[in-house]
């Protein structure tokens, strides 16, 4: 099915954009007149082909059949006031490597369809407001962006004191009313307020049963990254560089990916103060931060050589967006801050490759390795920073051990000799760790 991709929205939003970098204080009172058929289109070609369906099981493929019809009806419940947001379905993924699980909501794909195109509405908008601070799903950002940015920032003040943010379930305690009242600074136009008005108040199915919650958004809809970078950006982004950083004493920087955030000082005072008015700047907003994973980390560069460092005196270390960060030795005997895969999350995927292999051992060899290789491919994809290469070897070495574990159990005749193993191994051979993400380092 041949749909053409439209030039003229990519116009619209650059005029939309143009004008709200022009006037960075103006509500845009009119902005449901570019929404028309075409701009519905583009949502619907943006949307996830393979994405999963909602309640009501509709697909990419089934909305495609009569798309015109389709669109044509949405377009005209969106405006005249008579869309009804239906509710999502919740699912729960894992969590790190415990029982913990992270709530997603499913929406239908009508609803990801309307959603898309309220987001290609205000993203050019938003993308003129939003600091650099900021990387979390915005258009030409990325978590190895925000990760190497950090890292700049961190070296450029010798380590200094680290802050890690962690909010406590964001999405289902952000305060409803704090947000409307937030997007209303720069959106007034009551079709797009309406309509996000009902998302932030759809019902979550589960268990066979709709629940409603005063509070908090559902996680995982088109619309929630765009609605969580609003909220941030002026609960936390915006205050701590207008309001934060001219108090301090010395020099102070913060990267944010979504709802994860790092600050970085490199005067320590500085660091405490921000770390007792924190709680009550998130309560204002209905948020509120792990007691035990928002921390101050001592991160300063030691003051000896790396063969002189007692262990005792190493200082802590840090996470973000699954890389752990540590002073280590550089290749010319100094210190240098390095990177490498988070331990959870290296046991998260080592996990996942097991229960895949376990689950899927029955499979012809060649039908697994494709699999696997694909799998190994995605983790050194996202984990193949400079400086992790050994990291990455390790998961392929458990993934390597972890496929001979349940060939084995394929029969009955239990151990395979590790010479029969390694032939295996010449004739599909597991994809080497290398390293994708070059970010020298001294």
């Amino acid at each position: 099915m041949g749909i053409s991709r439209s030039e003229n929205v990519l116009t619209k939003q650059e005029r939309i954009a143009l004008l709200a970098k022009q006037s960075p204080t103006m509500c845009f009172t009119s902005l449901n007149h570019h929404v028309d058929l075409e701009w519905l289109r583009e949502a619907f070609l943006r949307t996830r082909k393979d994405g999963a369906a909602g309640v009501d099981g509709q697909t990419w493929a089934d909305y495609a059949v009569e798309l015109d019809k389709n669109l044509a009806s949405l377009l005209d419940r969106a405006k005249s006031g008579n869309y009804f947001a239906p509710p999502v379905r919740r699912v729960h993924i894992p969590k790190g490597t415990g029982s913990e699980t992270r709530p997603i909501g499913i929406p239908c794909l009508e609803d990801k369809v309307l959603q898309r195109a309220v987001v290609m509405l205000l993203e050019p908008i938003y993308e003129q407001d939003f600091l650099d601070c900021s990387y979390g799903f915005r258009p030409k950002r990325s978590q190895h962006q925000g990760v190497s940015t950090l890292w700049n920032q961190v070296n450029a003040v010798g380590g200094g004191w680290i802050l890690e943010i962690d909010i406590r379930k964001f999405f289902d305690t952000l305060d409803k009313a704090k947000l409307s009242e937030l997007i209303e600074q720069r959106v007034g136009d009551g079709v797009i307020k309406r309509l996000i008005g009902k998302w932030l108040n759809a019902g979550v199915f589960e268990s066979g049963s709709i629940s409603y919650s005063e509070s908090g958004s559902p996680q995982g809809g088109v619309i929630s990254p765009l609605i969580s970078n609003v909220y941030l950006h002026h609960v936390l982004d915006l205050w701590f560089e207008r309001d934060v950083k001219p108090a301090l004493k010395g020099k102070a920087s913060i990267v944010r990916f979504a709802d994860d955030a790092v600050l970085c000082f490199s005067n320590e005072e500085d660091v405490h103060r921000v770390m007792a008015v924190l709680p009550k700047r998130f309560a204002k907003y209905g948020l509120n931060l792990h007691p035990d994973k928002t921390r101050i980390v001592p991160f300063c560069r030691p003051k000896v050589k790396p063969t002189d460092l007692k262990r005792s005196e190493r200082p802590g270390t840090f996470d973000f967006l699954g890389f752990t960060h540590y002073w280590g030795a550089s290749r010319k005997g100094g210190w240098v801050v390095k990177r490498k895969t988070a331990a959870n999350r290296l046991a998260r995927a080592i996990t996942k490759i097991a229960k895949w292999c376990r689950e899927n051992r029955h499979w012809s060899i060649s039908e697994q390795h494709k699999i696997l290789s694909s799998k190994l491919r995605g983790h050194y994809q996202y984990y193949g920073i400079t400086g992790n290469l050994v990291a990455l070897r390790n998961f392929r070495q458990a993934t390597t051990l972890t496929w001979k574990k349940w060939l084995e159990r394929r029969s009955q005749r239990g151990r395979m000799p590790w010479e029969k193993f390694q032939l295996v191994l010449k004739r599909y051979p597991l994809p080497e760790a290398w390293i994708p993400h070059s970010i020298y380092i001294t």
